[in-house]
């Protein structure tokens, strides 16, 4: 069975070891423009949430990129990147509606969550269990859905 990672915004205190440690496991350095996931804080409001690459159904992400670097194995949920067959347009990261995909200028690549292969190391050392790599469900399919609209809708209104 396929699997995500979910996030639970209010079990997240803003602390950034997520990020941290992604960018350690996928980079060998604690750089956190390096990482895959960032939290985002409102501080006003006492509010952080970890945001990460949300496997979109139709990932606007594979739709514009045009060398098939960005893409979906068959059967897969997970959006993979290719670094052989990028060209570095950065469509991609224009397309993202909630701007998880990210161009490093230190590696000269994109930065994605592909989910460490089915071992996040975001999720392994989360405090608080704020990320969670869950079984894909009609459930946990439609909560995750819910989520991103409404953090598309809310980052589109701070944009």
């Amino acid at each position: 069975m396929s699997k995500v990672i979910m996030i639970y915004p209010e079990r997240c205190t803003g602390c950034n070891t997520c990020v941290l440690a992604c960018a350690f496991t996928r980079e060998g350095e604690a750089r956190p423009s390096a990482s895959r996931v960032h939290v985002y804080n409102w501080e006003r409001e006492q509010f952080s949430v970890p945001m990460l690459c949300q496997q979109c159904d139709d990932a606007p992400c594979v739709a514009v990129c045009p060398t098939g670097a960005m893409h979906r194995a068959d059967g897969t949920i997970v959006v993979e990147y290719d670094v052989n067959k990028c060209i570095r347009c950065r469509m991609c990261v224009q397309a993202c509606p909630f701007g998880n995909a990210t161009y490093d200028m230190v590696t000269n690549k994109i930065l994605k969550c592909d989910t460490c292969a089915g071992a996040p190391e975001c999720v392994a050392v989360c405090p608080n269990h704020a990320l969670e790599y869950v079984d894909v469900t009609v459930s946990t399919r439609a909560r995750k859905k819910s989520f991103a609209k409404k953090f598309k809708d809310a980052f589109q209104e701070v944009a």
